[in-house]
């Protein structure tokens, strides 16, 4: 059945490469750039607030002066790919100065609409032709002011035949998160030029279409992927704001969804205000979409202690973020990350424990390290991943590197009394290879604020030795050096400040480790408890505790 579903994926990826090698070709036929050529928008019937794409670009720190800048030479090829993405993406628009920037911005887009008016491959690609578009509408106050009769026109009808482009090929965008930008670009042109309102009533009907597969009943993606949560709420806040410009209804799903949605990034938010790192998250400041939020005036969502499969709680100064999800749908998994009981912990508000992050900023080779159990702090057997990703070069193209089978999570249990609070869950991961079931429970003493576990390895059935190793990566720039008694780690935190990682009944290792949640590789340190089962359980204790 495995290998059915394999090649039914295979073949399926064939179809797709096949129709879109034919769509590439008639795209660029006159033939097609005709078709996307219609009526002329008389005016913007309003324009939106450009506050809105705040959220969305990542330019926040930097500013230029295109009046600085020759026009000509804005276009000539220069830097690297995602260089060149960002330029024609047009989110650049929020850095400009907006009183002495505009000729020189009407010149650029009249030199860009030039070159670019027809169908290219890379420039016309479904995310940069929709961020094109939600900059060119949210800022176009600057854009055509004191603008001549023929750029208005031609702007107009360049921002039409993209759009018209969006509209004609959405069904083939599988990403759901590029889904979400291309229906956010139809809805602003359907809200800002009367001639174009059923674009308005498209984009509202298939956002309400994609709610309901793309995220589960509490507001979390399906894909389990923290930052794909931060993703979709900027875009689905910014069509509703913008409705609510228009002074339009805004439809009760899309108000539902962003509730949920924020109520979500309450209960995973850390400490230092970022995300955990688990199924493709990456370490991402959020002040600047909180401050958003508040400007907003989107008030603060109580939390809930299970949600998205992240089981997160806070006592006093101590946050655990514990993986105890199973792992999505094969549509839903190209982010995925194999690491099922993995946990992150944080001491005041400083992180102690970590998994190693999403090295999709990095390289497609630290992406595919970032995806192996031994990336998570979790057990590994026989260096071997719980699950396994498809390999096949053409499935992964068309589908990401989505996963090839699953798991189960069993015996999931949280209980708090005075003295303590106490999370338990296992899986089954490895029950198929190696017969075995892993059970991990954590706790944390709300006397003295300590972290205990123990990790349970049962094994069901007798066989040949297997190695074990539990991981507990620290995070960059945590010391750690090893005790004489050769069963504890010293963590240095600061000057003043250290912490006691113990082994109650084993030895310890300390292993060089690589962290990928940001844009470079950088080295940290690994706490390893490594053994062999052969034919009997094995159950690891562990405590993390304050040096006094």
């Amino acid at each position: 059945m495995f290998n059915l579903k394999s090649i039914y994926f295979y073949f399926l990826a064939v179809q797709i490469s096949l129709i879109k090698f034919i769509k590439k070709i008639y795209f660029s036929t006159s033939f097609y750039n005709k078709s996307l050529l219609s009526k002329t928008p008389q005016q913007f019937y309003f324009h939106p607030n450009p506050f809105l794409l705040s959220t969305i670009t990542n330019y926040t720190k930097h500013s230029f002066k295109i009046s600085e800048i020759d026009p000509n030479l804005f276009w000539i090829k220069k830097g690297n790919n995602k260089e060149q993405r960002e330029l024609h993406d047009f989110l650049w628009l929020n850095l400009i100065d907006r009183k002495t920037d505009g000729k020189s911005l009407q010149k650029i887009i009249d030199l860009w609409i030039l070159k670019h008016s027809k169908y290219k491959r890379n420039i016309w690609e479904s995310s940069i032709l929709s961020k094109r578009i939600i900059s060119w509408i949210l800022n176009v106050d600057v854009i055509l002011n004191n603008g001549s009769f023929y750029f208005k026109k031609n702007f107009l009808n360049s921002i039409i035949a993209q759009t018209n482009h969006l509209k004609k090929n959405i069904k083939f965008e599988k990403n759901n998160s590029k889904r979400i930008e291309v229906l956010t670009a139809i809805l602003l042109s359907g809200l800002v030029f009367k001639e174009y309102l059923d674009n308005f009533d498209i984009s509202i009907k298939e956002l309400e279409k994609l709610v309901k597969i793309y995220f589960d009943n509490d507001g979390f993606p399906l894909t389990r992927n923290p930052n794909d949560l931060i993703f979709s709420s900027k875009y689905l806040i910014l069509c509703k704001e913008s409705i609510k410009d228009a002074q339009q209804y805004v439809p009760e799903f899309l108000e539902t969804i962003i509730d949920k949605n924020l109520r979500c990034i309450k209960s995973i938010q850390t400490p230092n205000n970022q995300t955990p790192l688990f199924n493709g998250g990456t370490e991402d400041n959020l002040d600047q979409l909180n401050r958003y939020f508040d400007d907003l005036d989107y008030k603060s969502k109580d939390k809930k202690n299970m949600i998205g499969g992240i089981h997160a709680f806070r006592i006093r100064n101590n946050a655990i973020f514990f993986d105890v999800g199973e792992p999505p749908k094969k549509d839903f998994s190209s982010s995925y990350q194999s690491g099922p009981l993995s946990f992150e912990y944080y001491l005041d508000g400083e992180k102690i424990i970590t998994n190693c992050g999403f090295g999709s900023r990095i390289s497609t080779k630290a992406e595919l390290l970032s995806r192996l159990t031994s990336a998570q702090s979790t057990l590994t057997l026989d260096n071997t991943s719980v699950t396994k990703f498809e390999r096949n070069k053409l499935i992964n193209r068309i589908f990401g590197n989505s996963i090839k089978d699953t798991f189960k999570i069993n015996n999931l249990n949280f209980t708090e009394d005075k003295n303590e609070v106490q999370f338990i869950a296992s899986h089954n991961g490895y029950k198929k290879k190696f017969g075995c079931v892993h059970k991990r429970e954590l706790s944390i003493d709300k006397v003295n604020g300590k972290l205990t576990g123990c990790d349970e390895i049962t094994k069901e059935k007798d066989g040949r030795p297997i190695n074990y190793s539990l991981r507990f990566h620290l995070y960059p720039g945590l010391t750690a050096v090893k005790t004489m008694g050769g069963n504890s780690v010293l963590i240095q935190i600061s000057k003043n400040k250290s912490l006691i990682f113990t082994i109650i009944n084993g030895s310890i290792l300390l292993e060089k480790s690589i962290f990928l949640g940001r844009n470079k590789i950088l080295d940290n340190t690994c706490v390893t408890v490594s053994g062999n089962l052969v034919n009997k359980n094995q159950i690891i204790h562990w405590e993390i505790k304050k040096n006094n």
